[in-house]
């Protein structure tokens, strides 16, 4: 028996949407609170030193939690290859924002305390302020035009052509219902944000500012998310494969069929028990909302629990449809039809079972060293602080 036949192709497939899965909530709950605090910072903090303050609460940090977001990438280029070429393909400009935004984020942390002038200072505040707010916003617009339907189909040799061309496809994707899923993820990242600085500050002036603004963040992600979830059930089409997929078939999605139709919601009759994922994100981001309003230290752990409730749901919702065509349904991408091959699949699954408890365990170390409140002294006594 070949090695990589110990695993069948749709087992692998199923592994690896999951890992995608996991890398993914993995970014939104690392990276997701430094963007989080990058997009409160001006309003948190009014003096120099609590800028200082906030900004070094995520200083020793960020840059390891963006490990995430380099290994959801790797993922969907070498795991889920036509995924990656027609979801970038039509989200590039969108993708150009994200890539502006997580460019001047690193900018602004080295060159910020660079120089002493107050209006350097404060631009360099807004750029990290915008870095942050910028992302969380795209994000959810592109979880908002997936779940609607991509306009684009795919030719004989399964190359992908979109309807619109420049600036007016990064148009058509603020829609209204893009909007809303941006605000729902917006939302969620400034209270999960808030959360960490009511664990890393110490106590004062930007705790307080923190637990109002994020109280009222996570209230618009909860109200957001119920309003997201009754427009899917009434306003947007759902879809489905016509017939039950063939989890070892050849990675070709023109060969399935598949319906606009329906609800996306109908699968929670179809698989009842994926309903633990919405129960977990309205039940963890209320924690949040009322351990942010009573000041629990450790609230952020409700805001992890809302924010991966929330992202399975979309997941777990559309299975085994990956990315749905708006214009071509058949076009669409899925579980069974849009993977690498079998070989492929099983040697990066070695890889990751290898090298992902060093990253975990790495990762783990570093924010137990690390451990403890940042205070104003810590920042104003040492000059290596940004």
């Amino acid at each position: 028996m070949i090695l990589h036949e110990l695993i069948d192709y749709g087992t692998l497939r199923v592994i690896w949407w999951v890992l995608l899965g996991v890398l993914l909530i993995g970014f939104a709950l690392t990276d997701g609170f430094d963007m989080g605090v990058g997009a409160l910072l001006p309003f948190v903090s009014r003096t120099d030193p609590e800028r200082r303050l906030v900004i070094n609460t995520v200083g020793p940090v960020w840059e390891g939690n963006q490990v995430w977001f380099i290994l959801g990438g790797g993922a969907i280029f070498a795991a889920w290859p036509p995924l990656y070429a027609v979801s970038f393909s039509g989200f590039y400009l969108a993708m150009f924002l994200i890539l502006a935004a997580l460019i001047v984020r690193p900018v602004a942390f080295k060159y910020r305390s660079k120089r002493d002038g107050k209006v350097w200072r404060e631009r360099w505040d807004w750029a990290l302020c915008a870095a942050g707010a910028v992302p969380a916003l795209v994000f959810g617009v592109a979880v908002g035009n997936v779940l609607r339907g991509v306009p684009f189909r795919l030719t004989d040799t399964l190359m992908p052509l979109y309807e619109g061309w420049g600036f007016l496809k990064l148009l058509a994707l603020l829609n209204p219902f893009a909007l809303l899923c941006g605000a729902v993820s917006l939302g969620m990242l400034l209270a999960h944000g808030a959360g960490w600085l009511m664990l890393k500050a110490e106590p004062g002036p930007i705790t307080e500012r923190a637990r109002r603004i994020g109280s009222v963040a996570g209230t618009v992600a909860i109200a957001g998310y119920a309003l997201a979830g009754l427009w899917l059930l009434v306003l947007t089409d759902g879809y489905h494969l016509a017939a039950p997929g063939v989890p070892d078939g050849p990675s070709n999605p023109l060969l399935s069929e598949v319906v606009k139709g329906g609800t996306w919601l109908s699968a929670y009759a179809a698989r009842p028990w994926i309903v633990i994922a919405p129960i977990m994100g309205f039940a963890g981001m209320g924690l949040s909302v009322l351990g942010l309003r009573r000041g629990w230290e450790f609230v952020i752990l409700a805001s992890k629990i809302g924010i991966l409730g929330m992202i399975a749901s979309v997941g777990l919702t559309m299975f085994p449809i990956i990315l749905p065509s708006s214009i071509a349904p058949d076009s669409s991408l899925t579980v069974w039809d849009a993977s690498s091959s079998h070989q492929t699949l099983f040697i990066m699954l070695v890889a990751t079972v290898i090298f992902l408890p060093i990253i975990l365990a790495y990762t783990a170390w570093v924010y137990r060293v690390l451990w403890g409140k940042v205070t104003e002294s810590d920042v104003t006594d040492n000059a290596n602080s940004y």
